[in-house]
């Protein structure tokens, strides 16, 4: 529970109703979708960049630890209040601000959903193209701390490509302005620091996106293997041909069974995987890139290759990927996500280790992940009231990101470090690497109060003064 002095403040700052210190509140806002939580000392929901920076400074005046939140969708732990503090939500912080076609950006604050923001963009023609499978769900500010990709990253890279500027509150309470519509600000690049530094740097409160022009057509194909080797083959047989498809996804005959029992999909149930194959661009170049495409499917082992022959069809194949986490729940109650990354090539021999992990641990792991750029999403099935079958589970994610880096990969695409993969940290970096990053950690938040817990083991040396 916050003080009474502090929660005082609180509510003279955001009003009564907008904070909560006490009762089952509390509980619901001490977990994400990771497989812990702590309870916060209070929740604070904030509708202005105003707002978030009277309730930052309070907390800092007072030496409280504070972490920003969205969704909750965060994979890693990311906002988990780990020592306890202020939880500020943002999730009414959901308004776009500005459309500026003529220059293909637009401002939005970091509490709007994914395809809420795509839904009001496509009837004017454009696209914002980091996508999410959890878009439903997952919040701009979000994509913003994790530097998600989705789907689309194959060809059109993740968010910190599509990001251009922000307004953020730092962790003593002012608001900075970094970046903004012109492509190359001078200075640091303080708006790339941001992105992908999972709230530790401070709060984003607003967001200059880029939007770019809707596609003039679209073409959805579905290759279906009997091996899940010649799937991932297939994947760098395209790319080394010189095709880049707007997305290239595979999920294994786990995961393409639970989906077909929840949505009816129209995947095959015999398989061993599929790869939904998406090229956009002008119409009249469509027919041809999908034949090509399809000729490399089979000639890589595919035994059948269809191409969904209209909107609805494609809806129903993308709804089977986008609801392929949540289709899970069918298998067990609860999953850990790995989000290893690893090159093309490495695919077919990373897949294969990643079966014999789920046989050395005795758990179900299927597989469901973004292939085109490599990033595994293997699903860690078990039960979470088994605390035996939990510490396999630990191990195993543990081995999987282990092979990753092995085969020339690193430790997360997308779903960020959070407090899961903290000790995985030194698989990719020294000590001088976690200290050098620790030292800009500092930089911005010397008494370490913005989500302070996360993304960095601590050094085993001495750290310079800062």
């Amino acid at each position: 529970m916050a003080s009474s002095k502090l929660a005082e403040d609180l509510r003279g700052i955001v009003g009564k109703a907008n904070v909560l210190d006490a009762g089952v509140g509390l509980h619901l806002y001490g977990y994400d979708a990771y497989l812990e939580e702590r309870r916060p000392d209070a929740v604070v929901f904030v509708h202005s960049t105003d707002e978030v920076a009277g309730v930052v400074r309070a907390c800092h005046e007072r030496g409280v630890p504070f972490v920003a939140r969205g969704g909750g969708t965060n994979l890693s732990g990311g906002t988990i209040p780990v020592k306890g503090g202020v939880v500020i939500e943002t999730i009414r912080m959901n308004k776009i601000l500005e459309i500026d076609r003529a220059n293909l950006r637009a401002r939005v604050q970091p509490g709007m959903f994914n395809l809420e923001f795509g839904n009001a963009l496509a009837p004017l023609g454009y696209q914002y193209l980091p996508d999410p499978a959890s878009q439903k769900a997952a919040t701009l500010g979000g994509n913003v701390g994790e530097n998600s990709g989705g789907p689309h990253c194959l060809k059109y890279g993740v968010t910190t490509n599509h990001v251009f500027g922000l307004t953020v509150v730092l962790p003593d309470g002012e608001v900075a302005h970094l970046g903004g519509k012109a492509p190359d600000a001078p200075g640091y690049d303080l708006t790339g620091t941001f992105v992908g530094g999972e709230g530790t740097l401070g709060i984003c409160t607003e967001i200059v996106a880029r939007i770019v022009r809707l596609p003039e057509g679209v073409k959805t194909l579905l290759a279906i293997y009997d091996r899940i080797e010649d799937g991932g083959e297939t994947v760098s047989a395209i790319v080394a041909a010189g095709m880049v498809p707007a997305t290239l996804e595979m999920m294994d005959q786990l995961v393409i069974q639970a989906v077909e029992q929840s949505m009816k999909c129209g995947l095959p149930l015999d398989c061993a995987t599929v790869l939904i194959i998406e090229v956009d661009g002008l119409a009249d170049d469509l027919e041809q890139q999908a034949q090509t495409i399809a000729d490399l499917c089979r000639k890589h082992g595919a035994r059948e290759v269809r191409v969904a022959e209209n909107d609805a069809e494609r809806a129903a194949l993308w709804a089977g990927r986008r609801g392929a986490f949540g289709a899970v729940a069918r298998i067990t109650p609860s999953y850990l996500v790995c989000d290893g990354t690893v090159p093309r090539t490495a695919l077919p021999t990373v897949l294969r280790k990643v079966a014999e992990v789920s046989r050395k641990y005795d758990l179900m792991i299927p597989n469901v992940f973004h292939a085109g750029d490599g990033n595994l999403h293997p699903l860690i099935l078990f039960d979470w009231r088994n605390a035996e079958q939990k510490v396999r589970v630990m191990k195993a994610g543990m081995e999987i990101l282990e092979l990753c880096v092995q085969m020339g990969g690193t430790i997360s695409g997308e779903h960020g470090v959070g407090i899961e993969k903290m000790d995985a940290m030194r698989l990719v970096f020294s000590e001088a690497d976690i200290r050098a990053q620790l030292k800009v950690k500092r930089a911005f938040d010397r008494r370490d109060l913005s989500n302070p817990g996360k993304m960095f083991p601590a050094p085993r040396e001495a750290t310079d003064a800062a």
